[in-house]
């Protein structure tokens, strides 16, 4: 049983489009919980432990390989055509 079962706490969780590959998907986003704001495949995802480890691993190859990131995800939204047709579909 879980706690937001007897609370009987309300999740309205938001549905969105996001990316999957090349295709467009439903999504939700975080309304609360510890990934409060980001995009995830499943609901349940919003209330899930944070994987210290694989934190600790991922800032330290932004810090390393960030600005590379950067440029090359602002590249696929600006090319890619399921992310441009995302954008409009989320609005």
């Amino acid at each position: 049983m879980l706690l937001r079962e007897l609370f009987d706490i309300e999740l309205d969780e938001k549905q969105v489009w996001g990316r999957r590959g090349t295709n467009v998907v439903r999504k939700y986003r975080c309304t609360g919980g510890r990934r409060h704001g980001r995009v995830v495949a499943k609901m349940a995802q919003c209330y899930a432990p944070i994987d210290i480890k694989q934190s600790m691993r991922f800032k330290r190859l932004k810090q390393k390989i960030g600005g590379r990131m950067s440029r090359k995800a602002k590249r696929t939204k600006r090319v890619n055509p399921a992310s441009r047709r995302l954008k409009a579909m989320n609005r």
